[in-house]
């Protein structure tokens, strides 16, 4: 038996494939917890790799093939094009580990579906981003819809509109390509949420559009270059979900007056604002019925940022427990967001057949800095 597959005792070892610009928050974090070991880097371009295992004290770095055959290592996190996560995947679990996969879990529901099933029949465990949804700032305000502080929660606005990645991206090419645009892009982090606070959906209409057929870039080497734009640049959709709550969402990248980060929850006794779904701090802000003056919920818990769920992960491994950013949540968030976009296309009504047990807040406590392995 490898030893990716028996939950095991002591320090979870961790390989990270794909040493690019997000290893660099993955491996700030992961390097600091100390029920997790980074024992490998890996990349496609083996100097890449080594000069990220340098900067962060991992003592060894090389190729897929050379991460996925030591025996130290039971988690690998997959920081690969979204393309390929599912692909890659898929090789992890062939090699008797874990998987923790950036977002998303899969460009189609059946690569995603086919990697959960894979990883149950082998005895393993598939987990994925965003982890953002672990962090102080939303987990707080979970808390507070868990206690009723909202009373029962019956309604849900979120919205992420900015004018587009170009002005400030220098390679915004594949954020307007199949597989992205704003819903695939940002869309996680909303729904990702929803799905933590009502459970699964159930039923989605939407509309989208897109407001132009090329876009220019307006930064960088390519400064002034154009390139198509393949996908719809703006979705609003209502979703439904199996409780009865509904929820009102956009994802935009054309429109001139920002508004990102803003989700509300509105129940029977208030409505709580919670922080960027795209972040781990920030407050929340409560009104409830009645009363003249909002009420602000500072953020308790963790503020680590990218690998917490990583750490989740590794905790769970061994606990035995299930670990909260799990593939089952990420392959129904990737379900909903497959019906929105199918459901602007074909103008009908899609039905989310998966379901998704439901996950409970994080104790204000939970620590990733401390040592309990």
């Amino acid at each position: 038996m490898s030893a990716g597959t028996g939950t095991g005792s002591g320090r979870v070892g961790v390989g990270i494939i794909g040493a690019g610009n997000i290893s660099t928050q993955y491996l700030e974090n992961l390097t600091k917890f100390p029920d997790v070991d980074v024992r490998f880097v890996a990349d496609i371009a083996l100097d890449r790799a080594a000069a990220q295992a340098e900067a962060f004290g991992v003592p060894a770095s090389g190729s897929v093939a050379d991460l996925l055959a030591r025996d130290d290592v039971e988690i690998v996190v997959n920081l690969t094009i979204p393309a390929a996560h599912a692909e890659v995947g898929q090789q992890v679990l062939a090699a008797g580990k874990h998987v923790w996969s950036e977002k998303p879990l899969a460009l189609d529901a059946e690569s995603g579906l086919a990697l959960l099933a894979d990883a149950r029949a082998a005895g393993l465990r598939v987990a994925c981003a965003p982890d953002t949804v672990l962090g102080a700032g939303i987990q707080t305000a979970l808390r507070a819809i868990a206690r009723g502080d909202i009373g029962e929660p019956l309604t849900a606005t979120t919205m992420f509109h900015v004018p587009g990645p170009e002005a400030w991206h220098p390679n915004p090419d594949f954020l307007f390509a199949h597989g992205a645009g704003p819903l695939f892009d940002m869309g996680p982090y909303y729904v990702t949420t929803l799905v933590h606070a009502f459970g699964s959906a159930s039923r989605v209409q939407a509309v989208s559009s897109r407001s132009v057929a090329t876009r220019t870039i307006a930064t960088g080497p390519r400064a002034g270059e154009t390139f198509p734009v393949e996908v719809p640049t703006h979705h609003a959709a209502l979703l439904e979900f199996d409780g009865g709550q509904s929820a009102q969402s956009t994802f935009s990248f054309q429109h001139a007056l920002p508004r990102s980060g803003f989700v509300e929850v509105n129940g029977t006794e208030g409505t709580i604002v919670l922080p960027d779904p795209n972040t781990f701090e920030g407050d929340s802000v409560l009104w409830r019925n009645g009363s003249e003056e909002p009420e602000t919920i500072p953020a308790v818990g963790s503020t680590y940022g990218r690998g917490s769920g990583v750490l989740d992960l590794a905790r769970a491994i061994r606990s035995g427990g299930t670990e909260r950013a799990s593939g089952a949540v990420a392959a129904h968030v990737l379900d909903v967001l497959l019906a929105i976009r199918d459901a602007a296309a074909e103008r009908r009504v899609v039905e989310v057949t998966s379901k998704v047990d439901p996950v409970a807040p994080l104790p204000e406590d939970w620590n990733p800095a401390a040592a309990t392995l």
